[in-house]
C-alpha cells in the first residue's frame, strides 16, 4: 500500500462508515436489542478512526509492529465491552471482519487505473483486518481463561472451609477430586485455621471425595504430617466402606493416620482425646 491510497483512505472516512453501517444494518446478524443505529454508529466511527489513523504502508504487512499497539489495544477493550454486553465472539468477529469489505469498496473507489496495485493493496487491506479479528478472539478466550482461573480459585477456597466445631477443635470437610493444588490449599487453610484457633484437633471429612487413589493417599498423609509439625493431631473422616475396600486392595498404609467413619465418630473422638465429655441434661419438670 502506497502512502497516497493511505491518506485517500483517511479522507475517505465518512464514506466507508457509510458502507460500514449500511451493511451491518441489513445483515441477518444485526441485533437490534443488542445495539441502536446510533450506538453501532458511534463505535463503528471510533474504531475506523483508530484504524485509519494507526495503517501506513509499513506496518500493514507487519502484525507485531508497535505502532499497531494502540489499535490491538483498542480491540481488546472493545472485545470486552461487547462481551459484556452480551455479543458472541463470533458476533464480534464478524462485526470487525465485515469493515474489510467497506474498506475494499473504497479502494475499488480510489485505485482506478493499476489492477496489479488494487491486487496487492486489497491483500494486505485483507490480512490486515484479519489480524485484527484474530486480535479479538484471543482477548476473548484470554478474558474466559482468567475467568475460569479466578472462578476455579473462589470454588476451592468455598470447598475448603475451616470450621471451628468446638474449643480446640476445627473440622474441614473436602468435597470433590483432591489433587496436588487443591491439596496445597487443604494443607494451608488448615495450618492457619489451626494457628489462628489454637486448636489441637483437626478433623478432615472426606465424605464428598468421589474416591480415594494412591495418589490421593499421599495426599492426605502429607496433610497430616504438616498438621503434626505444628503440634496438632489430625482425624481422618467419612471412610466409606467403598473407600475402606479401595485402600486395602491398593496397599495403602493408613495405619498410623486416625480414621472413623463418619464426622459424628470423628468429632466423639476429639472430644475424648480433649477429656471433654457432652452430656443431655434433662430438665425437671415441675408443677
Amino acid at each position: 500500500m502506497t502512502t497516497k491510497t493511505v491518506e485517500s483512505l483517511r479522507e475517505k472516512h465518512d464514506l466507508i462508515l457509510t458502507y460500514w453501517i449500511s451493511q451491518r444494518e441489513m445483515a441477518d446478524d444485526f441485533g437490534g436489542n443488542f445495539n441502536s443505529s446510533d450506538d453501532l454508529k458511534a463505535q463503528s466511527s471510533e474504531l475506523l478512526e483508530i484504524v485509519l489513523k494507526t495503517i501506513t504502508p509499513e506496518n500493514i504487512t507487519d502484525p507485531y509492529s508497535p505502532d499497531l499497539q494502540p489499535l490491538f489495544d483498542y480491540i481488546s477493550g472493545l472485545t470486552i465491552s461487547r462481551a459484556k454486553q452480551g455479543f458472541s465472539p463470533r458476533e464480534t468477529a464478524t462485526y470487525i471482519f465485515s469493515l474489510k469489505d467497506a474498506l475494499l469498496r473504497a479502494l475499488g473507489e480510489i485505485i482506478t487505473d493499476d489492477t496489479q496495485e488494487l491486487y496487492r493493496t486489497t491483500l494486505e487491506v485483507s490480512k490486515f483486518v484479519d489480524n485484527i479479528g484474530i486480535t479479538s478472539f484471543e482477548t476473548f478466550i484470554k478474558g474466559r481463561e482468567e475467568v475460569i482461573l479466578s472462578q476455579a480459585d473462589e470454588m476451592a477456597e468455598l470447598s475448603t472451609p475451616v470450621i471451628k466445631v468446638w474449643d480446640g477443635i476445627i473440622a474441614m470437610p473436602i468435597i470433590g477430586t483432591l489433587d496436588s493444588a487443591r491439596t496445597q490449599v487443604v494443607m494451608e487453610n488448615l495450618l492457619q485455621g489451626i494457628v489462628d484457633s489454637e486448636s489441637s484437633i483437626a478433623i478432615l471429612d472426606i465424605s464428598g471425595v468421589p474416591a480415594v487413589d494412591s495418589l490421593v493417599a499421599q495426599h492426605l498423609i502429607k496433610t497430616v504430617n504438616a498438621i503434626r509439625l505444628l503440634g496438632a493431631d489430625c482425624v481422618i473422616s467419612g471412610i466409606r466402606p467403598e473407600i475402606a475396600q479401595t485402600v486395602v486392595h491398593l496397599g495403602i498404609d493408613l495405619s498410623k493416620m486416625v480414621t472413623k467413619a463418619t464426622l459424628a465418630s470423628a468429632l466423639k473422638y476429639s472430644l475424648t482425646t480433649l477429656q471433654l465429655e457432652v452430656r443431655r441434661v434433662q430438665k425437671d419438670k415441675s408443677n
